[in-house]
């Protein structure tokens, strides 16, 4: 959508041009006036929400993420409020109520039918962040013993009322899992196939409990619609669709791509986010650097000596902790991004550093060869071979550090992206001044 667009709605919002917002409504599909919702304040935006006609309005409500949801729910009428809970499917009506405040969620709950609000408990029961309760449970399910016409006959009686009829589960008699179908394995077989000739009885499926961001980086590597869900008895209970899981994804990259920027992730449209609570999301971490970077000052302080005797040492200072730094973060980005779509694990951790190191030394001679030259032509020969073997050293280590503290936070339950570029980056500067001057004092004789 073109940047006057986005802008007229907002002119048309101000000016409390109700006509004109009608309008500009009827020409838009749901995500994009979704996307405008969100870039307004609360007070705004519950104007144009308002004026959306009764079969929109909820295509338009699940576009926005929780938080502005409840924004919009704040302004919403008793009524209305309840309609619009009553509509929603139960995954996301469940991921609504689970991140509201106790109010809204609340008088969510008590404005539901008893049907709906005993799925929605159902999956609030499962722990937060566990795939149970991202799933939906308004599926079509099929018995194996069926033939494939019978089975399109329960499509198209029960269809309208399930989220999602591409993948089908098959259960037996406890209704235990025994695999899936495909829409378009019923629709091209014979009416009298027997069901349990076509059922993947090898699909992948997952615990309601386990993590959702694990469910949805399954679904991604095996080119999953929907992905069944079972219980601790192999039961099935429901499917996570490719929209939850998609949505899972990107959450997980963001809060990780904010976690390596060193600051704290910040849910919403970020035209919608204010100041302070932008500046408070990173001061934290901004705090935490500018402690662990006395380190380096305590560092520079234990050879004061050093650089009184060779003053030139401190020339290459910023070169040795800007390069080590970006060494490490360069490591440290790539280990976080192939832990979080499983291609290293924790056990890999000797092979991933040694491979690291090798990365290192070879980045370390490339860029040691050009320091050579350039100290050699500013402050002579001895000192330039010095700063040529840090450097060397430097990223060597570097290499090793930032590859190894995404694994070992792993391995102590920690967040990997907590193991923020810019706090390898700082602990990698004050350990390379150490390397530097060590080196500077065998090779100079101080």
């Amino acid at each position: 959508m073109a940047d006057d667009e986005r802008v007229e709605l907002i002119d048309l919002v101000q000016a409390n041009d109700l006509t004109g917002i009608r309008l500009w409504l009827a020409e838009h599909p749901p995500y994009e006036i979704a996307d405008e919702l969100a870039r307004m304040d609360s007070h705004l935006a519950i104007v144009p929400f308002r004026l959306l006609d009764k079969d929109r309005e909820l295509e338009v409500f699940e576009e926005l993420d929780p938080q502005q949801q409840q924004e919009i729910l704040v302004g919403l009428r008793d009524s209305a409020f309840r309609e619009l809970i009553e509509q929603m499917d139960p995954d996301d009506r469940a991921r609504l109520i689970g991140e509201a405040p106790a109010k809204i969620a609340t008088r969510a709950l008590a404005g539901l039918s008893p049907a709906e609000r005993r799925m929605t408990a159902a999956l609030l029961g499962y722990p937060e962040g566990a795939v149970g309760r991202y799933m939906t449970p308004e599926t079509v399910i099929l018995h194996r013993d069926l033939l494939v016409g019978r089975a399109l006959e329960v499509v198209r009686a029960k269809g309208a009322e399930a989220e999602t009829v591409y993948t089908l589960p098959v259960v037996d008699d406890g209704r235990r899992l025994a695999g899936t179908v495909q829409l378009s394995d019923l629709v091209v077989n014979s009416a009298d196939t027997p069901l349990k000739d076509v059922v993947d009885v090898f699909a992948p499926r997952v615990r309601a409990t386990e993590p959702a961001e694990d469910a949805a980086r399954l679904m991604q590597e095996a080119n999953l619609v929907a992905l069944p869900v079972v219980d601790s008895e192999d039961r099935f209970v429901g499917l996570l669709t490719f929209d939850d899981a998609l949505e899972l994804i990107e959450a997980a990259d963001s809060e990780d791509i904010a976690r390596q920027s060193g600051a704290s992730p910040v849910t919403g449209h970020y035209a919608a986010v204010g100041v302070l609570r932008l500046a408070r999301a990173r001061s934290v971490w901004l705090l935490l650097l500018i402690v662990t970077s006395t380190l380096t000052v305590n560092v520079m302080q234990g050879f004061e000596g050093v650089l009184k005797e060779v003053t030139a040492l401190a020339l290459f200072v910023p070169m040795l902790t800007g390069t080590g730094g970006n060494v490490g973060s360069q490591s440290a980005t790539a280990i976080v991004r192939a832990l979080a779509v499983g291609e290293v694990r924790i056990r890999d951790l000797p092979r991933v550093a040694w491979k690291e190191s090798r990365v290192g030394l070879l980045l370390g001679l490339l860029l040691a060869s050009i320091a050579l030259l350039i100290g050699s032509f500013l402050v002579g020969g001895r000192i330039a071979v010095a700063v040529a073997l840090s450097v060397t050293a430097v990223c060597t280590w570097a290499a090793i550090i930032g590859s190894s503290m995404p694994l070992l936070a792993r391995r102590a339950g920690v967040d990997p992206a907590v193991v923020s570029a810019p706090l390898v980056s700082t602990l990698v500067d004050a350990t390379g001044l150490l390397i530097y001057f060590s080196i500077a004092r065998a090779v100079l004789g101080i």
